[in-house]
């Protein structure tokens, strides 16, 4: 858990957690900015096609991040009906392909930058935290990213599935799943991590 990185190692608390304030960030930007440039304006309306964090870090979200080790940004607003289908799934996909270009970035500059150990120990930071954002926001959960991806594929399940969402309890029902299936959801992430981080030599 990231408080009790802070009485360990107050350094690596300072790096992890300004790699995801910046990654969440980023994040919730490219789906914004996204879907500003389809024809919604609904992100822009509400201040969102902007890099600034106070507009995406959620509080709660950030706390739960301190306390439980996972968490959340604000959601960016987005309006189906300015985008379409594919317009959407493309709005909903820039966040997770976010993430995935920041990894590919660092990956690439660990390659070609010399080995000082506080570049990499950054680098290696910033791009573990990419991956787990990429591939937690693309399991296919609802409210996450790739159950939106998946709904926008197959229209039918998108509609179910926003109907669950639109549900009073919805949050609070996919946050216990969440924290009930934190070990094979924990799995998955740790393999891809484990494979990418292989895979540039670390």
């Amino acid at each position: 858990m990231l408080l009790s990185l802070l009485t360990q190692n107050p350094l690596a608390f300072v790096i992890v957690a300004a790699a995801l304030a910046l990654s969440l960030t980023v994040h919730e930007f490219a789906h914004a900015w996204t879907a500003d440039r389809l024809g919604d304006p609904t992100p822009r309306r509400y201040g969102r096609v902007t890099l600034n964090p106070g507009k995406h870090l959620d509080p709660f979200g950030t706390l739960l991040l301190l306390i439980a080790g996972f968490g959340f940004a604000k959601p960016v607003p987005i309006n189906p009906n300015y985008l379409g289908r594919w317009g959407t799934l493309w709005a909903t996909a820039a966040g997770p392909l976010s993430n995935i270009l920041i990894a590919l970035l660092c990956a690439v500059l660990l390659a070609v930058l010399p080995p000082t150990n506080l570049v990499a120990v950054i680098l290696l930071t910033v791009l573990s935290v990419n991956i787990v954002l990429a591939v937690f926001n693309l399991i296919p959960i609802p409210l996450l990213d790739g159950s939106r991806i998946l709904g926008a594929l197959v229209p039918s399940l998108g509609r179910s599935l926003a109907q669950f969402e639109a549900q009073p309890f919805s949050f609070l029902i996919v946050m216990l799943f969440i924290f009930l299936a934190r070990e094979p959801i924990g799995q998955i992430i740790g393999t891809v991590q484990r494979w990418v981080l292989g895979f540039v030599g670390f």
